[in-house]
């Protein structure tokens, strides 16, 4: 029998694959605190997870997911607590192997706005804006965006660029100065993305259960790039829908 599941469990399981173990990733409460906190569950029990507020190697206690990145939850058995400026200072050093990030509008190079929608000067709707994105963008080696695949995200030009992505294509961050990281997965209830190493544009890789490709493109508002080989992504197994539901059973995130 196949189990069932919503489109944000289908999100976090599919980005917690993407996470090898002993690896460090930043993350954010919700979708990529639950992914993280999987795939130590599962396949990566080496992975450490770092908090903005000031967190290394926490440990998510399930029913007790912090909402915050500030609160005492986000610190269970974390084996240190630095500021919040020392974390950055640890991701400026290139200590951070992951980075997740979510975004109002992502462009075909995966830069991404969660500042304003309109213009600046007179916006038709303001956003929470950076926080810490834009740092996690230009210092973690590898960037997963997370999000619902909806037309009015993906837009052929941001109304206003907070985190930059591939910038303009093949070489654009280095010539911004970023000496490494890029944008290297895109995860949505659709597809699974990458980004050209040539022409640093989105590329479909994979499919969803139950997605087709002309779906993807009905709800992409640009020309989307395709791998030759289009394979098709599993989907979240009993158990992993089991631990991750333990993790949040009161659904506040799923």
């Amino acid at each position: 029998m196949t189990a069932t599941y919503t489109p944000s469990e289908l999100l976090a399981v599919s980005a917690s694959r993407l996470l090898a173990d002993n690896k460090v990733v930043f993350a954010g409460v919700g979708i990529p605190l639950l992914a993280s906190a999987l795939a130590r569950a599962t396949h990566a029990p080496g992975l450490t997870i770092v908090v903005e507020g000031g967190s290394i190697g926490l440990e998510v206690d399930p029913g007790r997911l912090p909402i915050s990145t500030n609160e005492m939850r986000a610190a269970r058995r974390a084996v240190a607590l630095p500021s919040i400026t020392q974390i950055f200072l640890y991701a400026q050093r290139g200590y951070f192997d992951y980075g997740f990030l979510g975004g109002a509008q992502i462009d075909p190079y995966g830069n991404i706005n969660t500042s304003v929608i309109g213009t600046v000067e007179r916006p038709k709707v303001r956003l929470p804006g950076s926080g810490g994105a834009c740092d996690i963008a230009c210092l973690c080696r590898e960037i997963m965006i997370v999000t619902r695949h909806e037309r009015r995200r993906f837009v052929e030009r941001l109304d206003f660029v907070t985190s930059p992505g591939q910038i303009d294509g093949g070489g654009g961050r280095r010539r911004a100065g970023l000496l490494f990281g890029g944008v290297t997965a895109l995860v949505t209830d659709l597809a699974l993305m990458d980004f050209d190493p040539g022409t640093g544009r989105m590329r479909l890789v994979a499919l969803q259960p139950g997605a087709e490709r002309e779906q993807v493109r009905e709800q992409t508002g640009f020309e989307l790039e395709v791998a030759p080989d289009v394979r098709r992504l599993e989907a979240p197994t009993g158990d992993e829908l089991k631990l991750l539901r333990g993790l949040d059973p009161s659904r506040m995130f799923l």
